[in-house]
């Protein structure tokens, strides 16, 4: 049993560290103090600081602060670990200090111990590198954390949410251009309105979903500069001059994002409004997901009992003692997500005014909701799209009713004989249960002939 374990030393003293894995001492104290839940740090971010490491150590050797064959370990290292091969050696909770200083040791780490496997060294040696003195060189966590968030989010954002919003749009784009002939009532207040196509309705869900992927477009232009440069505090002790610079050159190449170096470090280490600013477009983009959901769960609400306007694919069955129930659960499942991106938004509109002076200390929950809201609205809106969207058909029957029993195609008739008399068209109707033509007839308020040329929904519309 003893040899399970090998003794490690870190500057508060010896701790025994698994023998099997490549952390090292400050890892382990992390594992041991903060066992909350079981959310981990989002991979996403660990591969972010292995570009960050690889990037330092090509800086800080061209600088000459580091000799090339040290640069090369720590570029071997750092690459494996942005390329997910050493994931399972990241065992770090979301729930630890609010700097993120414990994964920035663990990937320091890592780093060193690869090394040190490379090189023929025991592992805990810190030979031929070291975690803190060469991985971590010209760097603090309070800058490259940030840092790191604002990478893995910006890399989440334009390779996964963002093209699959392009292929929603073109989705719900296809089913307006379909169904832009076929007329319906429309609904305000949940009561018949005008008619409308349902082309047209269709459009403003996908114009609704346009506009919040400007949004986040958008939003982008504050998380491309990055704190990089600053350390500590923002003054950029310990790190040479133009470093930041030249890590912002070698990180735009390997992620292939043109990031920029802030212009003022200690606004973007003491708040990170960028991110706040990014999470409350996802935000946007969950309302505008969930009142979009809801309205095809009522055009489709029925079969026999509701509007039935829209036919949606039977993917399974919807009751577990209703025999041929279905019901809408991808409009369920997206509205879940959309409820839970909201309350991470709001979480990380607190944390975003938590800083204190020079310091923000939410910084693990800033990144863990970005990138979880990411992820689940990513998938929710592939999810809803694929198995829904795409397969949904117009119920041109109910739709055909609904129109030709609608009082309010009685508004064309304002124009012609006032609203007052219009309207008592439309309560005769109503009240004896009969068209607006027999009503318009019996009240004789319009030439009979006259009110079929206005009242044609094909002209409404």
């Amino acid at each position: 049993m003893a040899d399970s374990f090998r003794i490690e030393q870190d500057s508060m003293g010896s701790i025994k560290v698994p023998t099997d894995v490549l952390w090292g001492a400050q890892t382990q104290r992390s594992l041991e103090n903060f066992s909350i839940s079981g959310d981990s740090m989002p991979h996403e971010i660990i591969h972010a600081l292995a570009l960050i490491k690889k990037a330092a150590a090509i800086t800080n050797e061209r600088l000459g602060k580091l000799n090339p064959t040290q640069k090369n370990l720590i570029i071997k290292a750092a690459s494996q670990i942005a390329e997910g091969m050493h994931d399972n050696h990241f065992p770090l909770k979301v729930w630890q200090t609010g700097s993120g200083t414990q994964t920035n040791m663990n990937v320091n780490e890592v780093i060193s111990n690869l090394a040190c496997l490379e090189c023929g060294e025991e592992l805990g040696s810190n030979k031929p590198i070291h975690p803190n003195d060469d991985v971590n060189k010209s760097q603090s966590t309070n800058d490259i954390f940030p840092s790191a968030i604002h990478i893995a989010v910006t890399i989440s954002l334009e390779k996964k949410l963002l093209p699959e919003l392009q292929l929603l749009i073109e989705s719900f784009d296809k089913k307006s251009k379909d169904w832009n002939g076929i007329i319906k009532i429309g609904r305000t207040h949940l009561q018949d309105a005008v008619p409308l196509t349902l082309g047209q309705e269709v459009s403003a869900w996908r114009d609704q979903v346009a506009t919040a992927a400007k949004r986040i477009r958008s939003s982008l232009s504050e998380l491309y500069p990055l704190a990089i440069g600053g350390t500590a505090v923002g003054t950029g002790l310990n790190a040479p001059p133009n470093f930041d610079i030249e890590i912002i050159k070698e990180l735009s190449v390997l992620t292939g994002i043109s990031f920029a170096t802030a212009n003022n470090k200690f606004a973007v280490m003491a708040s990170h409004d960028g991110l706040v600013n990014a999470m409350s477009q996802l935000r946007m983009l969950a309302v505008s997901l969930l009142k979009i959901v809801n309205d095809i769960r009522l055009l489709a609400s029925g079969p026999r009992a509701g509007f039935a306007e829209l036919n949606l694919p039977q993917n399974e069955p919807g009751s577990s003692i209703m025999p041929g129930k279905v019901n809408p659960t991808q409009c369920e499942a997206m509205a879940m997500v959309c409820t839970q991106v909201i309350g991470l938004d709001a979480a990380v509109a607190i944390a975003g005014s938590g800083g204190h002076l020079q310091m923000n200390v939410y910084k693990p929950l800033i990144g863990f909701n970005l990138l979880q809201s990411i992820d689940l609205l990513t998938t929710a809106c592939e999810c809803c799209r694929e198995k829904m969207i795409e397969n949904m058909e117009p119920n041109h029957k109910n739709i055909q009713y609904h129109l030709d029993q609608s009082l309010m195609l009685v508004t064309a008739l304002t124009p012609e004989i006032g609203y007052v008399n219009a309207s008592k068209i439309a309560h005769h109707a109503y009240t004896n249960d009969i068209s607006l033509r027999d009503a318009a007839m019996e009240l004789d308020y319009i030439n009979i002939d006259k009110f079929d040329q206005i009242i044609n929904p094909s002209k409404m519309v």
